[in-house]
């Protein structure tokens, strides 16, 4: 029987609507640095989201979901992903994300501010590859 003390309340929020809202016993995230994984009794922390692949379990299952970015809040058990976009994984069109990657590497880049743009989109676009590449 699991106890609050056993379980994370994870909420995902995108600027249209929140993703969802449930208990899970296990969370790891797409840190801008690295990944991230928090069970309960975590310490509090805010990090800064990459773009990745967040893993939530619940009773021995595993759900995936693309995040695009954005930040993430740990105080109390409650992990509140903020991010502007979350996919279930389920939903990742495996032929759209690979011709998504091939237009970023495409795209010219003559200044140090597309450049920058062109590798966040080259980011972007591989995380959904491997999270599509994962299925099934």
């Amino acid at each position: 029987m699991s106890t609050v003390s056993d379980r994370l309340q994870c909420v995902v929020v995108t600027p249209e609507r929140t993703l969802f809202d449930q208990p899970v016993d296990f969370v790891a995230l797409p840190l801008y640095d690295g990944e991230l994984g928090v069970a309960p009794g975590r310490a509090p922390l805010i990090g800064r989201l990459g773009f990745g692949e967040m893993r939530t379990n619940v009773g021995g299952v595993t759900h995936r979901y693309f995040l695009d970015g954005g930040f993430a809040q740990v105080r109390e058990n409650v992990v509140t992903v903020l991010t502007n976009r979350a996919i279930p994984a389920e939903q990742i069109d495996p032929a759209a994300a690979a011709a998504e990657l091939e237009r970023a590497k495409a795209q010219p880049a003559p200044t140090e501010a597309e450049q920058a743009a062109k590798m966040r989109a080259v980011e972007r676009a591989r995380a959904q590859v491997h999270i599509a590449s994962k299925r099934g």
